[in-house]
């Protein structure tokens, strides 16, 4: 008699996962409980969208907002100042003024929008430092105010930049999706919904006298929400790129407080600041201060998430043997890389911020002491701390996490299945 046996072996070509399911569940859970309380916080802190007096300088002779016109230069001569024209609605040309004392630029410009639309307008400059230099068939904006005799007037306002915008725009979007595709498509849209939030949410809701901290931390998650699984996809890799981001984010919106308290930063020292502070007191300029260093760490703070997560399921992928702390220890060392390269491009990139500043101190002959620890500079070596301590501190809080979710090897089983027969005889 002969017994045949069917031999089958069940091999596990990786190794085991033993805290990846547990771990996702815990991750996973988190984030909805992190996402339901900003939708819960967003719900709180909404802007009441109560309307605001338009501030002094950008009112126009009768208290409303600023209207521009579009127009394009006729022509551009120097000539004597103080012609009665200027600025009036001309449907002929201005008679040139004969003197030797042209010490102003007129310049005739075409009315291409609004009411007087066909008609010119004179615009004079004095030819100083500062004053535009029109060349002819520039297209411009300029403002059309109306007092309360009904006299039309126009004055330059700045020049037309829709269409070179538009078309740096396009050459980016263009440029990202030709290169990353679909992926660079859905970021472009994470962009929008990025300046949505903060043209929606964060900006009314911080004129509105909303307490900075929660105000920009809300608006933050939410964005990083839109922004990372939008990009990346809904993924364990991303969820733990996010929750590294997160969990960096509070840390830097507790330094970016203690760097201003320490600091003694006020915000006074910029122009934009003094001028909130003039026209909307209810708005505390040093969380505007606070939410800027909250908001200005989002993008070098994902980037260094985002990339974290994505070595560290890469090396788990492969396969090698290596265990989670084998893994950890390869994605830091690309994490130090990382570090080291992006704190200075962050630092470089603050400075340049601040370069007209320094400029103007470089020649000033006061000490390198003064210069650093005056106030418009102390605010930019304060957003490079918090940026550079966040950013740091990020790379193994994500790779901690992504290390925790990612199976080594991938953990694949394969299925029984029958190598051979045997014949016993008996």
């Amino acid at each position: 008699m002969r017994v045949t046996h069917s031999h089958a072996h069940s091999h596990t070509l990786r190794g085991p996962s033993p805290f990846g399911p547990l771990a996702a569940k815990i991750v996973v859970g988190l984030l909805i409980a992190i996402g339901v309380a900003v939708l819960a916080g967003a719900a709180w802190l909404w802007p009441s969208q109560q309307k605001v007096d338009i501030p002094l300088p950008f009112q126009n002779a009768a208290g409303g907002a600023v209207t521009t016109e579009a127009g394009h230069v006729l022509s551009s001569s120097a000539a004597a100042c103080g012609d009665q024209s200027v600025g009036g609605v001309l449907t002929t040309e201005p008679k040139p003024t004969q003197s030797d004392d042209a010490h102003c630029v007129q310049s005739l410009i075409a009315i291409d929008s609004g009411p007087n639309e066909g008609a010119n307008t004179l615009l004079e400059f004095g030819g100083g430092a500062g004053q535009p230099q029109l060349a002819v068939g520039e297209n411009i904006r300029i403002t059309r105010v109306v007092d309360p005799t009904g006299t039309t007037t126009y004055s330059f306002y700045d020049y037309e930049r829709k269409w070179p915008l538009i078309a740096m725009a396009v050459a980016f979007a263009v440029v990202v999706v030709a290169v990353a595709r679909w992926r660079g498509f859905r970021a472009l849209v994470g962009i929008i919904v990025a300046f949505a939030v903060l043209v929606v949410f964060m900006l009314p809701a911080l004129r509105d006298g909303g307490a900075a901290i929660p105000v920009a931390l809300v608006a933050s998650a939410a964005i990083l929400y839109a922004v990372i699984y939008l990009a990346h996809g809904v993924s364990l890799r991303t969820s733990a790129a996010l929750l590294g981001t997160l969990t960096a984010l509070l840390l830097a919106a507790g330094l970016s407080w203690a760097a201003i308290e320490l600091a003694h930063l006020t915000g006074l020292s910029e122009e934009e600041n003094n001028a909130v502070a003039t026209y909307l007191g209810n708005v505390s300029i040093t969380g505007l201060l606070l939410a800027g260093f909250i908001i200005g760490s989002l993008g070098v703070l994902n980037d260094v998430t985002v990339t974290q997560a994505s070595t560290v399921f890469e090396l788990a992928e492969v396969g090698d043997g290596s265990s989670r702390r084998g893994i950890f220890l390869g994605a830091m060392r690309v994490g130090r890389d990382h570090i080291a390269s992006t704190v200075y491009t962050l630092v470089l990139a603050y400075a340049g911020s601040a370069l007209p500043l320094l400029l103007l101190f470089s020649v000033a002959n006061r000490s390198l002491g003064d210069v650093l620890t005056s106030e418009t500079v102390a605010i930019e070596i304060a957003r490079s701390a918090v940026g550079g301590i966040a950013l740091a501190l990020s790379v193994p809080l994500t790779t901690a996490i992504a290390a925790v979710l990612a199976k080594p090897g991938g953990t694949t089983d394969v299925p029984a299945a029958p190598t051979g027969r045997r014949r016993i005889p008996t």
